[in-house]
């Protein structure tokens, strides 16, 4: 397959095409030419769009399926073409299928379901027999079949025990372990977060404290065994500014923040809409504010989309018994280009690739063609039209975007959003 990609303004640092608008030529898989007004034959397809941009391609640290076990929420051949029209050639996906990803045999199947596809499936083993918190997994064994990380997804290490044998363990085979951070005993039954708003609404609260106790404990325990820990998902300013000391200190720590953590508060859950029931619970504007420079300055490594499809039937019901959870592939892009210039949501989109192990391609002629499509321009709003998952459990719905994502071109495959 021939490909040729008209003046299109490349986003990458490490590129020496960086911020140029160039055509780029890619045969089978490799960029063979990238300069001016290249000239193809008739058997090239070519790319012309309104304001094109190339990043290497983005990849997404948190992405839920449901297959194995939950198909009516989403299927693998589904989701792998949901990310691609979202812009991500690589997604890690979390190991809370029905059976738990916590063992060689289960992974392989998860592997063998996404072969052939434009974006890559990459597993997360669950770090836990069962994601249950009492036994380790078969992580090394897991690592072998292509576990990028190992993390019992939503799910806290109550045993400081377990996390300190884990961050041991792991490193003899430079493994990354994953900690959901909550504290339970601080959260208790909570649901939403501990503030004014869940006085209001007669909610009980999670305060910020229940995660905030959590990511020092793990920190402290990190120092101890030395090792790889990534923190997904934090919502909290303070949860910052403790990965930041952390960070100065020389520690192996990465966390990642989830899009809807970075463009809503909890002011949104006076409606009861359970699309905004999420784990961490939506927080406050100076949370929101934190995290946003957090990204900024690097703290934050990498933006999720922490795509959690959910069926109708654990979503329609009162707030207190719906499912934690919304999708956000379709909307990733959109939202955090509202909050964040080009360059640095390129990065946050992109360098969680080195984090968990996987080749980020630099766009320069002889390299593996691995590329985003985009468009920087333009405000729309998010509608359920712009819904390509199975489950429509969106909390971004009536959300103001900006630009668009065409597509990617990956594993030698073209897939454009019409």
């Amino acid at each position: 397959m021939k490909v040729l990609l008209k003046a299109a303004t490349i986003v990458d640092s490490k590129s020496p095409y960086h911020k140029q608008i160039v055509d780029i030529y890619i045969e089978k898989g490799i960029i063979k030419q990238i300069g001016q007004s290249l000239t193809v034959d008739d058997t090239t397809q070519i790319v012309e769009v309104e304001d094109l941009h190339v990043s290497s391609g983005w990849f997404d640290s948190s992405v839920c399926i449901g297959e194995p076990g939950y198909e009516e929420r989403e299927t693998v051949a589904n989701a792998l073409v949901v990310a691609a029209k979202s812009g991500f050639t690589h997604i890690a996906v979390q190991p809370n299928s029905n059976p738990i990803i916590d063992s060689s045999t289960t992974l392989s199947f998860l592997k063998n379901k996404a072969w052939g596809n434009a974006t890559e499936l990459h597993p997360i083993g669950a770090l836990t027999m069962q994601s249950k918190g009492i036994d380790l997994a078969e992580l090394y064994d897991m690592q072998q079949q292509g576990a990028i990380a190992f993390g019992d997804y939503k799910k806290s290490i109550n045993n400081p025990n377990l996390l300190k044998l884990a961050l041991l363990y792991a490193q003899n085979f430079d493994g990354l372990v994953q900690s959901y951070p909550q504290d339970n005993q601080i959260a208790g039954k909570g649901i939403v977060n501990e503030e004014e708003q869940s006085t209001l609404l007669g909610l009980k609260g999670i305060p910020a404290l229940a995660e905030e106790l959590q990511i020092a404990r793990d920190l402290y325990i990190l120092e101890y065994t030395g090792g790889k820990l990534h923190v997904p998902t934090i919502s909290t300013a303070k949860s910052v500014a403790l990965i930041r000391e952390a960070k100065a200190k020389g520690l192996q720590v990465s966390c990642s923040v989830a899009v809807h953590h970075l463009a809503l508060t909890d002011t949104l859950l006076q409606e009861f809409d359970t699309n905004y029931k999420v784990q961490p619970p939506l927080r406050t504007q100076n949370d929101v504010t934190a995290l946003i420079a957090g990204v900024n300055d690097g703290t934050i490594d990498m933006i999720t989309s922490d795509h959690r499809p959910m069926d109708i039937e654990h979503k329609k019901v009162e707030f207190d018994n719906a499912a934690y959870g919304t999708i956000g592939l379709e909307s990733t892009y959109g939202i955090c280009a509202t909050l964040l210039d080009t360059d640095t949501l390129v990065r946050a989109l992109t360098a969680g690739k080195s984090i968990f192990g996987i080749d980020n391609a630099i766009i320069t002629e002889g390299a593996i063609a691995d590329l985003t499509l985009f468009n920087t321009q333009g405000n729309t709003t998010f509608t359920t039209n712009d819904i390509l998952s199975t489950s429509k459990n969106s909390a971004f719905i009536d959300q103001k975007v900006k630009g668009h994502v065409y597509g990617v071109y990956a594993n030698q495959q073209l897939i454009l959003k019409s």
